[in-house]
Order: structure tokens, then C-alpha cells, then sequence
């Protein structure tokens, strides 16, 4: 269990270059999933609650719940480093469900844009944040 946490903390053995385009993945993917898509649905939430869409068969509110968790909880993670391999898969499911479920009927245009951030986050997922991140410094602590 012990290796288990340390290893979802790990930023990975990056150089200083290797790092310095992690930062900018993970902030551009982060800050523009919490921006365009996350703080909407924070903010909106009891509006949307009762119609948002519920792909999953569990109701619109706990779908809109899940989504606003990924979108900017998640998100504000991966953007500051924090447990970015864990932070990042709520991401890549949502984004999963996204192009699959609630586009998955349409065009691949309407799916491009979810591939690409769950793209984004999978390779987080593999790579750990990098050393330039808050996973790299309570790592050294």
C-alpha cells in the first residue's frame, strides 16, 4: 500500500527539459479544462443539475457532481503537480465518456476535442508530473 501512494506521488525520473514541457502540459491541459469546461458547470450547478446529461444511468445530479469533481478538483491538481497520476485519471474517464457516450453517435469533430484532453491526461498518467511540481517536492521532503 506504502509503494502504492509513493508511486502515485512519483514524479518520474525527468530532466530539466523533459519537465519544463511537462509544466506546460499539464498547466495547459489543466487550466483550460477548469476554465472552459469545469468552472461553468461549478458555477452553474443547481441550474444544471436537472438536465444535465446522465450517460451513465446514475442521474443528472451525481453525472454533473462526477464531471464538476474531474473537471476542476482534478483538474486544479494535474495543473500544480499535486498526486498528478491519480488526479489525472478522473480526467481521462470523463473525457473517455465524453467522446464515447455523449458524442460517441456524432462526428468525429465532436469527439476530437475530449480525445485530445484525455490524450493529454493519459500521458501524465504514465510520465508523473515532473520536477517542477508539488509531487516533485514533497517527494524530496
Amino acid at each position: 500500500m506504502k509503494n502504492l501512494i509513493r508511486s502515485a506521488f512519483d514524479p518520474g525520473p525527468h530532466g530539466a527539459c523533459t519537465s519544463f514541457g511537462l509544466i506546460l502540459l499539464r498547466v495547459a491541459a489543466g487550466g483550460m479544462m477548469l476554465y472552459a469546461h469545469g468552472w461553468g458547470k461549478l458555477t452553474g450547478f443547481s441550474e444544471m443539475s436537472g438536465k444535465f446529461l446522465d450517460p451513465l444511468g446514475i442521474g443528472s445530479m451525481p453525472s454533473l457532481a462526477l464531471a464538476v469533481f474531474a473537471e476542476v478538483f482534478c483538474a486544479a491538481l494535474v495543473m500544480i503537480g499535486l498526486g498528478t497520476r491519480v488526479a489525472a485519471i478522473p480526467l481521462l474517464v470523463t473525457m473517455i465518456v465524453a467522446a464515447f457516450l455523449v458524442h460517441g453517435a456524432e462526428p468525429f469533430a465532436k469527439k476530437e476535442l475530449a480525445l485530445l484532453y484525455g490524450t493529454a491526461v493519459l500521458a501524465l498518467v504514465f510520465t508523473g508530473a515532473g520536477k517542477f511540481s508539488a509531487d516533485s517536492i514533497f517527494r524530496k521532503s
